[in-house]
């Protein structure tokens, strides 16, 4: 089997998926699933920390950087040549996402042998079982890739099947980024249909787009999803309370927007674990669908995933309408805060304070 270096973490998964985790010898620091990837290697590393930025603050970082031709991941050549590839996973779709295009050519100059390189850049939910097909050929694979493929669709046209049949399919909106605003594109827009929603916002194949608040208010969604690409759920909700919650600095504009949503007025306002379910082109996009078509259709579809998957959104919270001593947030076993409990801490960012309610 050859030796294996994944420069994405939707292609790590897809290696494990295989039952290859054996071959695979070096990952990114953002590979985290399945549990057992932890222990490999870290060669791709990111240059920003936004784990302490903000959502705006990470825009204006990524914009800047690519705008003057920087990376925006650190690839560590004395490990890389250490580990002696094969074959080396990436992507030349989302310069965001993982390195791409011109960084992989010019690391490739300081190996002392040139590996093959699976660029996977898949736009839809068949070109993910595209790259697939393709990893296990570049691998010698023959069986496994075409059985989980048959699951995945099996799996997605029981769904449709279904949604087919509802009369009422909700309008929707999938927040890929909170400040600015994004909508949803590439395969998510087709995941959104297949769950039983409408989002005219998105763009079905294609790149993820900033809109204005103007205009998401003229879609009126009922349903709203937030799922800012690269967070789990924990970091999306920190990221909501720092940007929708009472205290934070949001144009009051775009919070009268907000709240004025039949989404929110109606208290249908969720956030999703991203990383793990939308942002990520591999087999758990499926899972994904299906969280999407309980959030739709909660009294037609269940969810028996991970309880991490998703969160409903306090809406009361967020509009500043604390009741003492019932203000909380979820994190395992329900905790009980107040609001002069919040204020003692200041809601700083330092890591480890308890700054907001998720």
């Amino acid at each position: 089997m050859p030796r294996i270096v994944s420069f994405l973490p939707s292609a790590t998964e897809m290696v494990c998926a295989l039952g290859l985790s054996d071959s695979l010898v070096g990952i990114t620091h953002e590979c985290n699933y399945p549990e057992l990837v932890k222990r490999k290697p870290i060669v791709v590393r990111n240059v920003l920390p936004v784990e302490t930025m903000s959502q705006s603050e990470i825009d204006r970082a990524v914009a800047e950087r690519l705008r003057d031709g920087q990376s925006l991941y650190q690839i560590d050549e004395e490990l890389l040549a250490s580990l002696a590839p094969d074959l080396i996973l990436t992507q030349n779709l989302c310069q965001v996402c993982a390195p791409s295009g011109n960084e992989v050519s010019q690391v490739l100059k300081a190996l002392p042998h040139e590996p093959q390189i699976l660029w996977m850049t898949p736009q839809s939910l068949s070109e993910i079982f595209d790259s697939l097909r393709d990893l296990d050929a570049a691998v010698g694979q023959t069986e496994k890739v075409e059985e989980l493929i048959a699951d995945c669709r099996a799996r997605l046209e029981k769904l449709k099947s279904k949604t087919s049949r509802l009369a009422y399919r909700p309008r929707v909106f999938c927040m890929e980024w909170l400040d600015p605003v994004y909508a949803c594109g590439h395969w998510v827009p087709e995941m959104v249909k297949i769950a039983g929603g409408m989002d005219e916002i998105g763009s079905d194949g294609g790149e993820s787009v900033r809109v204005a608040w103007e205009r998401l208010a003229e879609w009126a969604p009922e349903v709203l999803v937030m799922m800012p690409c690269g967070f789990n759920l924990q970091q999306t909700m920190k990221q909501i309370w720092q940007h929708f919650g009472p205290y934070s600095s949001f144009a009051a504009e775009n919070r009268a927007a907000f709240f004025n949503l039949p989404a929110v007025r109606d208290n249908r306002v969720f956030a999703v674990d991203a990383n793990s379910f939308f942002a990520r082109p591999g087999p758990r996009v499926v899972d994904g669908t299906e969280l999407l078509a309980h959030l739709f259709h909660p009294n037609e579809f269940s969810w028996d995933g991970p309880t991490d998957a998703f969160q409903q959104v306090d809406l009361n919270l967020l509009r500043g309408s604390f009741t003492e001593p019932d203000d909380y947030y979820r994190e395992g076993e329900k905790i009980v805060f107040t609001e002069s409990y919040l204020r003692r801490r200041g809601y700083c960012c330092d890591s480890g304070c308890r700054h907001c309610p998720y």
